[in-house]
Parts: C-alpha cells; structure tokens; sequence
C-alpha cells in the first residue's frame, strides 16, 4: 500500500505552501487522479487522517475527483474511455489506441482558511 507514503509527500507539498503563503489552516484538499493512475481513491480516503494527524491539514476534507482514462484510436481516431470500453474501441473494435488521460496525480485545490 503506497498511497500512505504519496499522501505522506502531498502533506509535505501542501505544509510547503501553507508556509510560503501564511495559511494557518487548510480546511479542504482535493486532489485529481486518473482511472489509470497505481492509486485507489477508496485507500487514499481511509489513510488520510492518519497521514494529516498533527499537521496543518488536521481535521480537513479530502475531495477526491477521479478523471477519466481517455484513449485515441489508432484506426479510426475516435477518442473513447479505455477502461470502460475494456482497452477497445467501441466505433471499430481496434485494440490499437494511445492512452490519452487517466495516469494523472494532481493537487488540484487547496482551500485554506
């Protein structure tokens, strides 16, 4: 489980810029992650609290906005969702795509109060 060492880093990001904008508290983190990316937004969720305990983002919020795994047919260049339509295309059932979106990790907001 390595999300509680990237949500570790990610606590280290945020306290990073609290400190160069004078934030005192954050009250809400959101962070993006694609379909496709090795974390799952279920273990980020239930690790969180543990990973800001005694920092600035005690008792904040994690959002979590999950963006969709995209991919580009190399047949027919119909963009569709990769994991949904199982790495094929639903226009001319190629198996030859190029991943689009869905790897991304991103700090989306922070909101500070």
């Amino acid at each position: 489980m390595h999300e509680i060492g990237v949500l570790i880093e990610v606590v280290k990001s945020v306290e990073k810029f609290a400190k160069i904008n004078n934030v005192q508290k954050i009250e809400t983190l959101v962070l993006q992650i694609g379909e496709l990316s090795s974390m799952i937004p279920k273990y980020m969720k239930n690790l969180y609290p543990a990973s800001i305990e005694g920092t600035i983002l005690e008792g904040s919020e994690l959002k979590i906005e999950i963006l969709p795994a995209n991919a580009l047919c190399k047949e027919c260049n119909k963009v569709f969702n990769i994991v949904s339509n199982k790495g094929i295309c639903p226009n001319c059932k190629s198996e030859k795509c190029e991943i689009l979106s869905g790897k991304e990790f991103y700090i989306k907001e922070i909101a500070c109060y």
